[in-house]
């Protein structure tokens, strides 16, 4: 059952009224998002991870996983089992999101002039890895053909006059947490989680700064698999498949230890994506 909304809740993240003195007093005195990013990578090892992979795809072919699935079923499931990452500050305040979504870029065709588009998932605690790659494989099909709807929007806001006027209101809007559903329904910036799939494109991972605007607290950067020499401690080498991946995150919403652990369980689901067969809220031993 819905929690009942009370005084100071916003329409997407109900206010946190128990946390300690530190992260109460920490968006007093630092009141933007993009001065406290934390920055941190790491590696995952896709052997195990590439198998499930083709495995699946032959058991069926007609809901594709790709790696990319992996990762956004994998950092959703984490964050459901670590609600922390889901939090933001809006207005010097720390709110827990009401929703669990992902937001990332899909680009229509990769040429110099290829449009991009944005997509939007939303994710339910009996998701897993199948659901959300037919939620994933529908925005993807959708965002090739056509435009969503914050294109559509931003076309129109584009056309109208008193642009700083309307620039200010919206600020206002949202830090407020007044800015309309439709609004936050589109914005990717209003999500739990925005990804990029720099590997997509042959880059290497690389720092992405989080956005004053909106209220996202986690930005994820896909790189490109690549081989990496490991050392026994007998000094013997091995080489070994991995794949890069990059965080900034709002270190006012929690700590490094429990950043730490967050990112040690993505780890583990990704190298074991039989995890992701089961809901995203069941939860798993790290």
């Amino acid at each position: 059952m819905k929690a009942k909304r009370r005084w100071k809740d916003r329409r997407d993240g109900t206010l946190i009224r128990d946390i300690d003195g530190m992260h109460y007093v920490m968006p007093l005195m630092y009141p933007n998002r993009c001065d406290n990013e934390a920055y941190m990578t790491i590696n995952i090892s896709v052997d195990n991870t590439e198998a499930f992979i083709r495995q699946m795809n032959r058991e069926n072919p007609e809901n594709r996983i790709t790696m990319f699935i992996i990762i956004i079923t994998a950092i959703l499931k984490t964050i459901a089992l670590r609600p922390q990452m889901n939090r933001f500050i809006a207005n010097k305040n720390v709110y827990q999101r009401n929703e669990l979504t992902a937001a990332f870029t899909v680009k229509k065709t990769f040429s110099d002039d290829g449009d991009e588009t944005l997509a939007r998932i939303e994710a339910s605690h009996d998701d897993d890895i199948f659901t959300l790659a037919n939620k994933i494989n529908e925005q993807i099909a959708l965002c090739k053909t056509g435009t969503d709807e914050s294109t559509d929007a931003m076309e129109v806001i584009k056309k109208l006059p008193f642009k700083h006027l309307i620039g200010a209101i919206a600020r206002f809007l949202d830090r407020h947490g007044w800015m309309p559903r439709s609004v936050i329904a589109t914005d990717p910036y209003q999500c739990s989680v925005v990804l990029t799939n720099l590997g997509s494109i042959g880059m290497n991972i690389g720092y992405h700064h989080l956005m004053n605007w909106g209220t996202t607290s986690l930005f994820l950067v896909v790189g490109k698999k690549h081989n990496r020499a490991h050392f026994d401690q007998d000094g013997n080498m091995t080489m070994k498949r991995e794949l890069s991946l990059s965080f900034t995150i709002d270190e006012r919403i929690s700590d490094g230890y429990y950043y730490a652990r967050s990112l040690k369980l993505l780890k583990k689901l990704i190298e074991n994506p039989e995890l992701l067969t089961q809901p995203i809220s069941t939860e798993v031993k790290y």
